[in-house]
């Protein structure tokens, strides 16, 4: 089974080779095989109105040879073993990024009709002034008004062609009872750079895309656990680190699913965020936050339209996935009384099998490990537990969290402190910026501790608690 060719790039040279030498090339080949659909187009629109050509197939106009092409787009190609009709459909999609203009002929008129042709297919963009080829403008370009071959050519817009399932193309579902040939043949921006620069930009938060990137100025050492959940950390960094090797050297990858799944479990503060953060930036990776309770919709359907758009984009990166407030959708499963809560229970299926086809790492954090059914907790392959730091530990987290530019007053004594306040670490840097401030608007280096105490009630305010 062919992987997709976002990682293979990820995993070898070819991206460095093609920004450093032979970005020309990329270009010059991209330009053959565009003049190559260009040609096509004419001769398929010469045969369908019955004009003068030399060719009686767009089949017999060869393809440029690509066999030795040193370039990303080459490359690309090459690695899918595309067919004329595969390639052809591939440019179609990506003319309106790079020759706009070469589609333009699709817009000509039915004289007898006084509106466009049905069978080019098409639409006008928001914004874009040219021609949006969908599934049946590749029909008609291929097989022309021949039904057979129409039909024979199905097989290219299936969900387990490679266009599909490697996310090249984005084929959305059709409105209620519309032809499915009527969707655009629409290629994602990472598609498109991968081709065009042999690499993918980092996805950007936005309304399509609500996950943001998880970055940190600390450093593992800051990270204070209890010696257990640093024990179960232990297997999770050994997947992370040595992955490709189980799979691929030890040839394991027939045998277990790729990527890994962990959940992340303990009241608020207590490190779990931070501590995907510090995976992400120990092993070099980009970790993106998405907080389910913003992704979940009200709209049937909307769900999994919001998570489909994360999962695609983030596919073609090596990104550790943080799904935080995992509660919102992996809570007990409502019992199916009405159409809604049915569909409450296809969102959470829809995102397992998502999450289970994620080659990367999944983490999933909640305050509650109660709170998630129990079918779910048997997908993962590690459940870590970050519970409220004792008193030895708050200690450390006190001690560390003070700027060495402040001195601690002469009552401030942290071991005290510490071992008084059950707090997480989180509301302990809360009460250290509260305790800092106050000092800085005295005019002073000074840490007072009122001004501890005052923060510590503030912080117990918040969980209802009182000091």
């Amino acid at each position: 089974m062919v992987r997709p060719f976002y990682q293979v790039i990820m995993q070898s040279q070819i991206a460095t080779e093609q920004q450093t030498q032979f970005q020309p090339s990329n270009a010059q080949q991209l330009e053959r095989d565009l003049l190559w659909l260009e040609q096509v187009i004419h001769v398929r629109m010469a045969l369908y109105f019955g004009q003068e050509t030399e060719r009686t197939s767009i089949f017999e106009l060869p393809p440029p040879d690509l066999q030795e092409g040193s370039s990303i787009y080459a490359h690309f190609i090459r690695h899918y073993e595309m067919n004329v009709a595969e390639r052809l459909i591939f440019l179609l999609a990506l003319a309106p990024h790079l020759k706009p203009q070469l589609l333009d002929v699709f817009f000509q008129a039915n004289e007898t009709l006084r509106r466009g042709f049905t069978e080019f297919g098409g639409i006008k963009g928001q914004l874009h002034a040219g021609f949006i080829p969908t599934i049946e403008t590749a029909m008609f370009l291929l097989g022309g008004d021949e039904l057979a071959v129409r039909v024979q050519l199905e097989y290219l817009f299936e969900r387990d062609h490679f266009f599909t399932s490697h996310n090249i193309l984005r084929l959305e579902n059709p409105p209620h009872l519309e032809p499915r040939n009527a969707v655009p043949l629409t290629l994602s921006y990472e598609v498109i750079d991968m081709v065009l620069h042999g690499q993918v930009k980092r996805p950007q938060f936005s309304k399509e895309f609500p996950a943001r990137i998880l970055q940190t100025a600390l450093a593992w050492d800051h990270l204070i656990l209890s010696p257990q959940t640093q024990e179960q950390l232990k297997e999770l960094q050994a997947w992370v680190q040595h992955e490709k090797e189980l799979m691929n050297d030890w040839d394991l990858a027939h045998a277990i699913k790729p990527g890994y799944k962990s959940l992340f479990y303990g009241p608020p503060g207590t490190g779990k965020t931070l501590t995907a953060t510090l995976l992400g930036k120990k092993f070099q990776k980009d970790v993106y936050r998405i907080d389910l309770s913003t992704v979940i919709s009200k709209y049937i359907g909307e769900t999994e339209k919001n998570l489909e758009n994360i999962f695609v984009r983030i596919s073609y990166t090596d990104a550790i996935l943080f799904f935080d407030e995992a509660d919102a959708l992996f809570g007990k499963r409502t019992s199916v009384n009405e159409a809604h809560d049915r569909y409450a229970n296809q969102e959470v299926s829809y995102l397992l099998q998502r999450i289970e086809e994620y080659s990367g790492l999944v983490i999933l954090a909640s305050n509650f490990k109660s709170n998630i059914d129990e079918a779910f907790l048997r997908r993962f392959q590690s459940i870590v537990h970050f519970p409220m730091p004792d008193s030895q530990e708050r200690y450390k987290l006190w001690e560390q969290a003070f700027s060495s530019k402040f001195k601690l007053g002469e009552k401030v004594d942290l071991q005290e402190i510490a071992s008084q306040n059950k707090l997480a670490g989180g509301s302990i840097i809360n009460v250290v910026r509260y305790a800092s401030l106050m000092a800085i608007s005295r005019q002073s280096d000074t840490i007072l501790l009122k001004d501890i105490l005052t923060g510590i009630r503030r912080e117990l305010q918040k969980e209802g608690k009182t000091s």
